[in-house]
């Protein structure tokens, strides 16, 4: 999926932290939803103005993002 269309960053809005176009729904605000075991369901029920597409342009957006960044481990 081309993340882009769908993903905003605008230092105006929720500080600059990537959101769904069009909304005040962050990135990471849907990713942590997902992350706690939300269905994409859900979600749309919750958030009405989200859409399949924001959802998975959000994963797609973070699969590149963190491709682009060097993992340290955290064990000692």
């Amino acid at each position: 999926m081309d993340w882009k269309p769908h993903i905003a960053i605008d230092a105006d809005t929720l500080a600059g932290k990537p959101r769904v176009a069009g909304t005040r729904i962050s990135v990471e605000q849907v990713l942590s939803h997902l992350g706690n075991g939300w269905t994409v369901e859900q979600l749309l029920d919750q958030y009405p103005t989200l859409t399949r597409d924001g959802i998975l342009a959000c994963i797609a957006f973070a699969a590149v993002y963190l491709g682009s960044e060097r993992m340290v481990s955290l064990r000692g």
